[in-house]
């Protein structure tokens, strides 16, 4: 049964709370007046001092409560600055010269009212053939402008995607237009418009919309679903004591912050009573999506979504029974506004369980004892929108160790309009008339800081490769001998590592300390990942120098506090020279990284050719990852788990007899009292589809199968 209890005091990995983000506000305000505030969040805990913490609660010294600001002052300057929330006291208050830092939602707002009373959109609103009457009907997807050597980085920027709603509840991607203004955010003020050498005016065709109205016009929804419901009536199998959950021998903490948005930390594992560390810390740490049209100003169309806008700002707040289905605990998120108030978004984090069909199962022939076991998984989720695109997020742990990452994207294509019969060269579909949506890329990277049973970790890449041995030598007499090459990376240079299909190549995390008393392996947790695309912006350009952590599928770097950020601390308007973030923190490749305080990354994803399927809304396209123990378990960790059906072989045969002596109906009668030890615990909830079979009885299956017949 689920509980729910809290800590009077906040856990070191605990976002900042309302009350502690109003403190740390205050204090800023009353050293350095009015500003706007783009950060205030949890400065994370220093590893060193948080190991100690956790390995001796009583006794060692707790954490203190830091508050990460990042502020806008008058002028356009930026500073970042360190709160001491116990003291009240500054610690750290930097200038920042040409760097811009992450934008939010409220000045994303702002660029559509502006565009719509400029007097240069609209001249060119009306030259696309919008009326000057229409301007309410006008609207605009704000991006950073991503770098634009015209304007650099000392003036903080934003470019205008535009397009155009007859109706307010049309789809705006359906009515893009062809020009893009570019909007200072001090000034608030149009100071430039991209118009193309080709014009493309507005197109007139009919809508297709996916609301309710829309879809009736079309002819209606199916009317053949049946309700499909989920219940728990005993209540959920986890326990949250306040922020840390512990469910079916996981343990770890449930972190939130205005960037990643779900941070998890300290997970750990509970072996037949010793509690193993695993991870330490796992976030989804940044992600660019470059679009794959050439034409100007189409190179700036690569958004950096976590380090540009923030995961957790764009997070939705999520409903019992739409975006969560069942027995649901949720978590707030709190958030400073611009001008200094706290913004809450109810429901940021969603947890619960879910039926993940056979945990494992076997019958033998020989005699018809079986036994299968049903998995259930744990998902801690959250869904940001993106502009355009939807991400749902989720945190997945499986019953047998394993941790699953798994993103979904759907939403709506980012579109540009065209003209009737325009080729679009390969670097786009028309998905509907006159909408041109562009090849992309979907790139994310994950963050994952291991401990392997302790810090001291290594990683290996890992390869299924055919025997070097030609067929009829000593050592492959019948060529048909295959192994796992395995190597283990020794610097930050060597770990720069591509995925390969031909080889099925995985990379393990392990603790070479730390072998297993069977297979005299080292304990690992295995990264499988097969969704990976290189990035295909080439090498020199633009989108490469930004995305310096894109260019391989994994990096690993020696643990440093404070590099969380694979593309840099403030990402809008980078240039790319010199590329921040892994690249800098790589630098010459020497860094040690064998049997020491490691952090993994690893950049997967989709490149997506768009379909006239995906419009004018997509369906959901998930991507998925696992993180697998491998030399970690002496056996199945999961056999513990209460099976759906059971028999051994001896029972099989007591029940075999006692029918053929008339003791108790046979293989198609009641089963599960025959003999001691039996067990049927199939789910009494479950029925066949179509009722009862003609003649009227509903039997057991014979070989125990969960199945009726």
């Amino acid at each position: 049964m689920g509980s729910l209890a809290a800590d009077p005091l906040p856990h070191p990995f605990d976002p900042l709370s309302e009350k502690e983000i109003e403190t740390a506000i205050a204090v800023v305000k009353k050293t350095h007046g009015d500003v706007f505030f783009n950060v205030v969040s949890l400065h994370e805990p220093r590893k060193a001092e948080m190991v100690a913490w956790l390995a001796d609660q009583d006794k060692a010294p707790r954490p203190p409560r830091i508050a990460d600001t990042v502020v806008i002052a008058p002028g356009g300057k930026v500073y970042d600055g360190l709160v001491d929330l116990a003291t009240g006291e500054i610690t750290k208050w930097e200038l920042l010269d040409g760097l811009q830092p992450i934008i939010t939602m409220e000045e994303l707002q702002l660029v559509e009212h502006i565009c719509r009373k400029d007097p240069k959109v609209i001249e060119q609103c009306v030259l696309s053939g919008v009326a000057e009457a229409d301007m309410d009907k006008v609207y605009c997807d704000p991006w950073t402008i991503g770098y634009d050597e015209r304007h650099g980085s000392k003036v903080r920027l934003q470019q205008a995607l535009m397009y155009y709603r007859p109706h307010p509840d049309d789809c705006q991607y359906q009515y893009p237009l062809d020009f893009c203004p570019i909007y200072d955010a001090d000034k608030q003020a149009i100071i430039a418009i991209d118009v193309p050498k080709v014009r493309r005016p507005l197109s007139k065709v009919a809508p297709v919309n996916y609301h309710t109205a829309g879809v009736e016009k079309a002819g209606g929804y199916r009317k053949n679903l049946k309700p499909l419901n989920i219940t728990q009536p005993e209540g959920v199998s986890f326990e949250m004591k306040g922020r840390e959950i512990e469910w079916q021998n996981w343990k770890f903490h449930i972190g939130f912050n205005y960037r990643e948005g779900i941070v998890l930390n300290n997970i750990t594992f509970n072996d037949k009573g010793n509690e193993r560390p695993i991870f330490y810390r796992l976030s989804l740490a940044e992600m660019v999506v470059p679009y794959g049209n050439p034409e100007h100003p189409h190179q700036r169309k690569h958004a950096f979504d976590l380090g540009e806008y923030g995961a957790g700002y764009m997070t939705n707040s999520l409903t019992l029974g739409c975006d969560c289905k069942g027995s649901i605990h949720y978590l707030d998120a709190d958030f400073p506004a611009r001008d200094g108030s706290v913004r809450t978004i109810k429901n940021a984090v969603c947890i619960h369980e879910e039926d993940s069909g056979i945990l494992f199962k076997h019958s033998d022939f020989r005699d018809d004892s079986t036994i299968v076991t049903r998995a259930r998984k744990l998902i801690v989720q959250q869904i940001f929108t993106a502009a355009n695109y939807e991400y749902a997020i989720q945190w997945i742990f499986h019953q047998d160790g394993t941790i699953q990452p798994e993103i979904k994207l759907t939403g709506i294509l980012n579109t540009y309009t065209m003209n009737p019969d325009e080729d679009t060269h390969g670097w786009g579909t028309q998905v509907y008339p006159g909408v041109n949506a562009h090849n992309h890329q979907h790139l994310f990277c994950l963050r994952i800081d291991p401990q392997i049973d302790g810090h001291a970790n290594s990683v290996a890449v890992c390869d299924a490769v055919a025997s070097p041995h030609p067929v009829g030598s000593p050592e492959n007499l019948h060529g048909n001998a295959f192994s796992a090459r395995r190597a283990v990376l020794r610097t930050s240079g060597e770990s720069r590592t591509d995925y390969d299909g031909a080889t099925s190549r995985t990379w393990d995390m392990c603790n070479p300390g730390r072998l297993h008393p069977y297979s005299g392996k080292p304990s690992s947790y295995k990264l499988v990942s097969r969704e990976v695309p290189g990035l295909l912006p080439k090498e020199g350009g633009l989108v490469w120098k930004r995305a310096g952590f894109a260019r391989h599928a994994v990096h690993v770097t020696k643990y440093q506090d404070d590099q969380l950020w694979p593309a840099g601390r403030h990402v809008p308007q980078t240039s790319g020279e010199p590329s921040l973030g892994l690249p800098e923190w790589i630098g010459d490749g020497t860094t040690p990284i064998e049997n020491t305080d490691v952090v993994l990354w690893h950049t997967f994803g989709v490149t997506h050719f768009p379909a006239p399927e995906d419009f004018p809304v997509m369906p959901v396209e998930p991507i998925t990852l696992l993180l697998r123990p491998r030399n970690f378990f002496t056996s199945n960790p999961c056999m513990d788990v209460p099976p759906s059906y059971c028999s051994t072989p001896s029972q099989v045969a007591a029940r075999n007899k006692a029918a053929a002596e008339g003791k108790v109906e046979g293989e198609r009668g009641v089963v599960g009292k025959v003999v001691d030890g039996l067990v049927d615990a199939r789910d009494k909830l479950s029925r066949l589809a179509f009722g009862a079979p003609a003649n009227g009885t509903v039997t057991a299956s014979g070989d125990g199968s969960c199945c009726e017949k």
